[in-house]
C-alpha cells in the first residue's frame, strides 16, 4: 500500500495525472485507487516487489514539492492483502465493518464502484484470514462463529462446558450462532482444538501434555485466526486476574464468575475499565453477585439512566440464605442444618469461607462500584459470624467441633422477637451521590412477613430503593445457589455477547 500525502496540493490542478504519468513511465500498474474529495492524499495498491521503484519515481516527480513542503510524505505499508466484497450493497457494509474493528481489525484502505455494490478494502496480510472469516459470517449470513476459551473446569466451569456443548445445535439452530470451545484451561493441563472440544474433553484435557498458560492460549487464537473471542474466567484465583488485560489486548471480550477482579482495589477496577474501553472490549460478570438473577444488567440500566438508586438491601449468599431460612423455621440443631448444606454443596468445603461474611461484603461492593461509588473491601462493616475460638483452627478441626456453633446460634434465635426470622444481609445505604457510601453485613432479625422474612430454601432476594419508586422497592427474588444455576448465568452472559460481536 502506497501512500501519498501532499497537504499543500490541495486546488491544484494534475496531482493525480502526475502520479499516474510517473507510475506509468516505470510500467506499474495500480489495483486499486482510494482518495477523499480532496488532492491533499491518495492510497495505491501496487505490486509488493515494484515499491522501492515506484517511491523512487514519485520522489522524483515531485521533487520541487518536496522543497516548497507541498508533498509532505510518501511511504509504503508492506504486506498487505485485497478483500473484495461482491454484489453487497453499500447501506450493508458497515455490518461488516463494525464486525472487523469488533475483532480489531481496522482496514487501511477501502473503496467501492460507483453502483455501491462491490467494496474493496485493503487489510495486513497478517489479518486476512480472520478477516475473512469476520466477513463471511456477516456478508453470507451464514452462522456467526464464536470461539471461546475456557478457564477453570470446577464444578461451574465443567458444568459451564457440559452446558455449552449441549446447547451448540439449539443455540445455532435460533440464533445462527455457532459457539465453539477452543480452549479448555485448569490449573496444570491445556485443552486446544481450533474447531472445537467435545462432550469427551475431560478424558482428552487428562492426557493432554499441554502446560496451562495464558500465552498459549493467545497464540493459538492468533496462529489459527480465531475471531470473535471471548475468555470465561472460572477459576477463583487472584492471580488469574492478571491475566484480563493481556487478554483484552488480544482480541477477546471477558466473561467472569470469579469476583475478585471487581472486589480489588479500585485503583485496579478503574485501570481494568479503561483497558477494556481503550480495546473496545466488554467484561460480562453478572454471576458475581446473583447467580443467574438479571441484577447487575438491572441496576445498570437504572444507574445509566439517571435513576437515584437510593439504597440496595438483601439476602445475598444462597449459602447462608438456606441455613437461616432452614434454622428459623425448624426446630433443628444449626450444626444440624450446616452439615446438610455442606452435603448439599451450598457452601464451600470449609463453611467458614461463608460464614465469614467476606463473599457477602465482596458481591455489595461489587454493586456500590455498579453505581460509582470508590469503597474499598476494608470499608465494609462486617459481622463475622464464626465464634472467635474457630476462626483460626484447621479446617479439619472445625468440620469436626460443629455441634460447638449451637449454642451461639439458638441463643441469637431465642432472643428474638415473636414472629420473628433471622437473616445474614448486605445493606448499602448513605448519600450514594457522593464518593462512597456504607456498606453492612450482618445478621438481623426481620418480621416473617416482611419481604426479607418470607424467604425460603436458598433463594436470594435483592431489594433496590430508588427515588422513582419511593418506600417501593424493585425486587429481585430466586436460586441464588448451585453450579447449574450459576453456569447458566454465565452461559447467558456468554450469549449476550456473542449476539452483540
Amino acid at each position: 500500500l502506497l501512500n501519498f500525502e501532499g497537504r499543500g496540493l490541495l486546488g491544484k490542478v494534475g496531482v493525480d495525472a502526475r502520479i499516474f504519468k510517473a507510475l506509468s513511465n516505470r510500467e506499474i500498474s495500480v489495483s486499486i485507487v482510494s482518495q477523499g474529495s480532496s488532492e491533499r492524499g491518495i492510497g495505491l495498491v501496487i505490486d509488493k516487489s515494484k515499491s522501492e521503484e515506484a517511491i523512487k519515481a514519485l520522489e522524483q516527480e515531485f521533487e520541487s514539492d518536496f522543497y516548497t513542503k507541498d508533498v509532505h510524505q510518501i511511504s509504503i505499508i508492506a504486506d498487505v492483502s485485497v478483500i473484495s466484497i461482491i454484489g453487497q450493497d453499500l447501506s450493508e457494509f458497515h455490518h461488516s465493518y463494525n464486525a472487523l474493528i469488533k475483532n480489531q481489525i481496522v482496514p487501511l484502505l477501502f473503496n467501492n464502484t460507483i453502483s455501491g455494490k462491490n467494496v474493496s478494502l485493503v487489510v495486513k496480510k497478517q489479518q486476512l484470514h480472520k478477516a475473512l472469516n469476520v466477513i463471511h459470517g456477516q456478508v453470507f449470513g451464514v452462522a456467526k462463529k464464536i470461539n471461546i476459551a475456557i478457564f477453570g473446569k470446577g464444578l461451574v466451569g465443567g458444568t459451564l462446558i457440559n452446558q455449552i456443548i449441549e446447547n451448540t445445535k439449539s443455540v445455532l439452530e435460533r440464533n445462527k450462532i455457532q459457539l465453539n470451545i477452543f480452549a479448555i484451561s485448569g490449573s496444570k493441563k491445556l485443552l486446544l482444538n481450533e474447531k472445537g472440544i467435545d462432550e469427551n474433553w475431560e478424558i482428552y484435557l487428562e492426557n493432554s501434555i499441554e502446560i496451562s498458560a495464558i500465552h498459549t492460549v493467545i497464540d493459538f487464537a492468533k496462529q489459527h485466526h480465531l475471531e470473535n473471542l471471548i475468555a470465561v474466567d472460572n477459576t477463583a484465583s487472584h492471580q488469574f486476574i492478571e491475566n484480563y488485560t493481556s487478554l483484552i489486548k488480544a482480541g477477546f471480550d471477558l466473561v467472569s464468575s470469579n469476583k475478585i477482579a471487581n472486589t480489588v482495589s479500585h485503583s485496579f477496577y478503574k485501570k481494568l475499565r479503561d483497558t477494556l474501553a481503550k480495546n473496545s472490549k466488554s467484561y460480562l460478570y453478572e454471576t458475581n453477585v446473583g447467580a443467574g438473577l438479571p441484577l447487575i444488567d438491572t441496576i445498570k440500566l437504572l444507574h445509566d439512566s439517571g435513576e437515584n438508586i437510593t439504597k440496595i438491601r438483601g439476602v445475598f449468599s444462597g449459602s447462608l440464605s438456606y441455613l437461616f431460612n432452614t434454622f428459623s423455621s425448624d426446630d433443628v440443631a444449626f450444626s444440624e442444618i450446616l452439615q446438610k448444606a455442606i452435603d448439599k454443596g451450598f457452601t464451600e468445603p470449609d463453611p467458614r469461607e461463608d460464614l465469614c461474611g467476606n463473599d457477602v461484603a465482596r458481591k455489595l461492593l461489587i454493586l456500590a462500584r455498579e453505581l460509582d461509588l470508590e469503597n474499598e473491601l476494608e470499608d465494609i462493616v462486617i459481622e463475622n459470624l464464626i465464634p472467635t475460638a474457630f476462626r483460626e483452627s484447621s479446617s479439619a478441626d472445625f468440620l469436626s467441633n460443629l455441634k460447638a456453633l449451637n449454642t451461639v446460634f439458638q441463643q441469637k434465635k431465642k432472643a428474638q422477637k415473636p414472629n420473628h426470622v433471622l437473616r445474614y444481609i448486605g445493606d448499602l445505604s448513605g448519600d450514594l451521590s457522593k464518593e462512597k457510601g456504607n456498606l453492612t453485613v450482618k445478621l438481623v432479625s426481620v418480621p416473617t412477613n416482611s419481604v426479607l422474612g418470607s424467604l425460603k430454601g436458598s433463594d436470594v432476594i435483592f431489594e433496590i430503593y430508588t427515588e422513582s419508586y419511593g418506600e417501593k422497592p424493585i425486587v429481585i427474588q430466586g436460586a441464588g445457589a448451585g453450579a447449574k444455576v450459576t453456569a447458566r448465568g454465565v452461559f447467558g452472559d456468554i450469549l449476550r455477547l456473542a449476539k452483540n460481536h
